[in-house]
C-alpha cells in the first residue's frame, strides 16, 4: 500500500492521520498515513529512510527548514516561504519540496469563508515562519496594503523587503498603527499561552473587520474572544487552514481533490466534544 505520513516531534497530537485517512476513504484512495516521530538530532537520516519506500510526507514543527534544505526542488512557493510542509518522491526518487500553508489559509478564507482580499487592507501580526509561508499566495490576492506588524520592528522590515515585489507589502511595529483594517491575521504563537499580540482595538472597525487566528482550540482563542469584544464582524480559527493545507498536499499526492467541507465539519465536532 502507498505510504505517506507527517514529520514532527512532538508528534501525538497531530490532526493529520485522521484527516488524510479521512480524504483516502472520500475519495477511493489506497494509502497508509501514519504519525512519525523524527528524531530532533538526525531529520535528514529518519526521513531519507522512509522516502526509500514511502511517497510522500507532510512536516510539522521543528522541521519545515531542515525538509527545505533536504528537498532536491522546490515549488516557487515552498522557495519564498524558505521553509516545506510537504515533500513528495517523484518518479526518479527525488524530493520536490512544496509549501502549502498560504494556500491553505487564503483557500480557508476566499473559500469557507467567502471573505474577499483583493483591493482589502490586511494587518498580519507576526513575522516568524507562519507568516512568511503565507506572504506569497496572500500578495497574489491583490490586496490594496499588507502591513507585517511584529515586536521586533527588524525582522517585519526584513520580510517586507524580501517580498516587496510582489506586491504592496510593508513593515510596523505593534503599536505603530491604530487605523482600522479589512482583516487581520494573528500568526504569532500569542494564542498558545491564552495571551494578545499588544495592538489598539482601534485597528477593528466594529462591524466590519474580520480576525483569523492560525492557532485553534476547542473554544475560541484568546486573540478571537478579544476581536469580538471589539465588536469584529467575524472570528475565525486556524482549524480550516489545516484542512485545507492538506487537502492541498492530497492533491500534490494523488492528483485528486477532495472535499474539504466534511472533514472540516468532523474535526469541528471532535473538537467540540473534547
Amino acid at each position: 500500500m502507498d505510504r505517506y505520513g507527517v514529520f514532527g516531534n512532538p508528534i501525538g497530537h497531530s490532526k493529520s492521520p485522521l484527516i488524510h485517512r479521512l480524504f483516502a476513504e472520500q475519495t477511493g484512495q489506497q494509502l497508509s498515513y501514519e504519525a512519525l516521530l523524527a528524531p530532533l538530532e538526525d531529520f535528514e537520516g529518519y526521513a531519507r529512510a522512509f522516502f526509500a519506500q514511502g511517497l510522500g510526507g507532510n512536516v510539522t514543527v521543528p522541521f519545515k527548514e531542515q525538509a527545505f534544505t533536504l528537498a532536491d526542488s522546490l515549488t516557487e512557493r515552498a522557495r519564498r516561504a524558505g521553509a516545506v510542509n510537504t515533500l513528495k518522491k517523484l518518479d526518479d526518487g527525488s524530493l520536490l519540496g512544496d509549501n502549502t500553508d498560504g494556500a491553505g489559509l487564503v483557500r480557508d478564507l476566499t473559500v469557507n469563508a467567502g471573505i474577499e482580499l483583493r483591493g482589502k487592507r490586511i494587518l498580519l501580526l507576526g513575522a516568524g515562519g507562519a507568516v512568511r509561508g503565507i506572504l506569497e499566495p496572500f500578495l497574489a490576492q491583490q490586496p490594496q496594503t499588507l502591513v507585517i506588524a511584529n515586536r521586533t520592528v527588524e525582522k517585519a522590515e526584513q520580510l517586507a523587503r524580501q517580498f516587496a515585489d510582489l506586491g504592496p507589502v510593508v513593515a510596523s511595529g505593534f503599536d505603530w498603527i491604530d487605523a482600522p483594517v479589512d482583516l487581520i491575521v494573528n500568526g504569532t504563537s500569542a494564542s498558545l499561552a491564552g495571551e494578545l499580540p499588544p495592538i489598539s482595538a482601534s485597528l477593528i472597525q466594529p462591524g466590519h473587520t474580520c480576525c483569523y487566528d492560525m492557532m485553534y482550540g476547542a473554544g475560541p482563542t484568546a486573540f478571537n474572544r478579544w476581536a469580538a469584544e471589539q465588536g469584529a464582524a467575524r472570528t475565525l480559527d486556524g482549524l480550516g487552514m489545516l484542512v485545507e493545507q492538506a487537502m492541498e498536499a492530497f492533491h500534490l499526492w494523488r492528483g485528486v481533490r477532495p472535499d474539504s467541507a466534511p472533514v472540516l465539519a468532523e474535526l469541528r465536532r471532535q473538537l467540540a466534544a473534547g
